[in-house]
């Protein structure tokens, strides 16, 4: 961490937030998945229009679609997954050129419960490589709801050890 850093909680728990690849079998309380997609609720979007839906998939039908979806051995050991959808009708769109802000705006709203999961001891992992077809067949979703990111979600195995970030330096990214 920097020493010179004015915000010293923030970065650490964007320094201990990692993508997750193994889960413990234990179950998250109700009222913590909840406290951790509340603070998705706060998440900024353009114009203030939260064109977001999240979907708890717990059941195992549920986690079966995400499998189909996403056949990956380690994504089995999530005992749940929060499907986050865009809702491009609620959208904003850019005058200028149409430009969609849903991805945009959910992709906030998903880092801000990674975070929140983060500081109440869960862990996550992005998944955008999925086939959307199958989520939004399995799960009935509407047209104009767009499947986008599925987040595993739960404490992490144990003796899971946070890889070391190799980031760019500060330097390379501000110009």
């Amino acid at each position: 961490m920097q020493d010179n850093n004015a915000y010293p909680q923030l970065y650490k728990l964007a320094l201990d937030r990692f993508s997750c690849r193994s889960y413990s079998s234990d179950p998250i309380e109700r009222d913590t998945l909840m406290a951790v997609l509340d603070v998705a609720r706060l998440a900024p979007s353009a114009c203030n229009r939260q064109p977001w839906q999240f979907i708890i998939a717990s059941t195992d039908a549920q986690r079966q679609a995400i499998l189909r979806a996403y056949p990956r051995e380690w994504v089995a050991t999530a005992p749940e997954f929060i499907v986050a959808c865009g809702l491009h009708d609620e959208a904003w769109h850019r005058p200028h050129d149409g430009k969609d802000h849903t991805d945009i705006d959910v992709a906030i709203a998903v880092e801000h419960i990674c975070l929140a999961a983060t500081a109440v001891g869960l862990a996550t992992c992005w998944i955008c490589h999925f086939d959307p077809k199958v989520i939004s067949e399995e799960f009935g979703l509407p047209e104009g709801v767009d499947p986008i990111a599925i987040i595993p979600i739960g404490y992490p195995a144990a003796g899971t050890v946070a890889p070391l970030k190799n980031r760019k330096k500060l330097d390379e990214i501000v110009k």
